[in-house]
């Protein structure tokens, strides 16, 4: 036989059902005037309701979520006076559990026998909840392009008053929005505990391979550090933090000279992280006159306020030695 010698099926009430089921569907009606519903099994199911002949609007509406109850019970008697098809969507509780369903139904009193009208709930919590992952998704990037430009805007500013030339400052400028770029560029899901970011170890090492020819782990720059994950905020903060001890670094310590050698250690302390920032083989240490630049300030404004912990610095004779101490709480956000 061929297809255009196949007949059309015929819509009975087994094709109907069949076609409903495969749908999704969920049948009510509604009877005007004593506010009592009827309901498939499906619907039934889907309200997580016993079986029986008729279900009262009470009866639903304790299973309706408290915010969206007037809502709903105002909308069931509004259609009557809508033209067309209407359409509303609101949450009910089973349990803990929270579902959206949406009712259809006809308008104007079309469709209405006897004093009953017909529609349809369809169960469509996935695409609730799809929708809300796009708006939070949406209001997240928002706030990290607002934080972003925020973080430009001060560096910016802190850079044109520690630079006395328009190309110091475009290098400094542009070193630290890498060293922020390079941050972002680790944020990812981790398996497991380990955090929602980065795990510290990944992050320092990026962080310092550009000042070492033979990268963070196998040269002069070596870094150890509990395994643990740092945070999408905490990632941020720390790349700053990590940058201006790089840059002091390159500009008058250990990394400034072939010879010397720079060890970031990490302890941990319970509810602490304790990292150790020690310089060796570098030039002489001289210690800083004064209350130290704008660099100094934003280390130890970024350790205390974002990330709750404290700034230390030791001006030994073999190089500089920088304690930091964060709250491991801070440092997964």
């Amino acid at each position: 036989m061929t297809p255009q010698q196949v007949s059309s099926p015929k819509w009975g009430g087994r094709q109907l059902r069949l076609a409903i089921d495969a749908a999704g569907v969920a049948l009510w009606s509604w009877n005007v005037y004593d506010d009592t519903f009827t309901m498939d099994e499906r619907a039934f199911v889907l309200w997580g309701l016993p079986q029986s002949d008729l279900v009262d609007f009470g009866d639903l509406s304790a299973r309706i979520h408290p915010a969206d109850r007037d809502r709903v019970r105002a909308a069931f008697a509004a259609p009557r006076a809508i033209l067309g098809s209407y359409e509303i969507d609101f949450r009910i509780l089973q349990g803990e559990l929270v579902k959206w369903i949406s009712a259809r139904g006809q308008g104007d009193d079309q469709g209405i026998e006897e004093g009953v009208m017909f529609g349809i709930f369809l169960d469509v919590t996935g695409r609730k909840q799809a929708e809300e992952a796009h708006e939070l998704l949406a209001g997240e990037m928002s706030h990290r392009v607002k934080n972003l430009l925020t973080i430009a805007t001060s560096l910016t500013a802190i850079t044109s008053r520690s630079t006395t030339t328009t190309v110091d400052m475009a290098r400094e400028l542009t070193q630290r929005l890498t060293a922020l770029g390079r941050a972002h560029d680790l944020v990812r899901p981790l398996s497991g505990d380990d955090g929602k970011a980065a795990l510290l170890g990944d992050l320092l090492a990026i962080l310092l391979a550009p000042y070492d020819d033979m990268g963070a782990f196998s040269g002069r720059i070596r870094v150890s550090v509990p395994r643990m994950g740092v945070g999408e905020a905490a990632a941020t903060t720390l790349a700053l933090v990590v940058h201006e001890l790089a840059t002091n670094s390159l500009k008058y310590g250990a990394v400034s000279v072939p010879s010397g050698t720079l060890d970031v250690s990490g302890s941990d302390h319970g509810e602490n992280l304790a990292l150790a920032w020690t310089e060796r083989g570098g030039p002489p240490v001289v210690p800083p006159v004064g209350p130290g630049g704008y660099g100094s300030r934003v280390l130890d404004r970024a350790t205390t306020h974002q990330l709750d912990g404290s700034v230390s610095r030791t001006w030994d004779e073999a190089g500089v030695i920088v304690n930091l101490t964060m709250n491991k709480a801070f440092l997964t956000r």
